[in-house]
């Protein structure tokens, strides 16, 4: 079985994910290595152009990637 994720870009994606209170997975970036799993913080507290919090943390946006998964249809 494949689960399918929408990475959350621009702001507009992080307001729908916030809407729809869904779960929130965190993938660090490092530099020429692949992402690698970070943390499954839940919803959305607040975010601001640098910075994302989530379950209590803070991610620096730059350095991190966030997804939410895709249910199957």
């Amino acid at each position: 079985m494949n689960t399918t994720y929408k990475v959350l870009v621009c702001d507009a994606d992080l307001f729908a994910a916030a809407l729809a209170e869904a779960d929130i997975y965190v993938l660090q970036l490092r530099k020429g290595k692949p992402p690698v799993f970070a943390d499954c913080a839940g919803p959305l507290q607040k975010w601001t152009p640098e910075y994302i919090e989530l379950g209590g943390m803070t991610y620096r946006r730059k350095d991190f990637e966030f997804r939410v998964r895709i249910p199957e249809k």
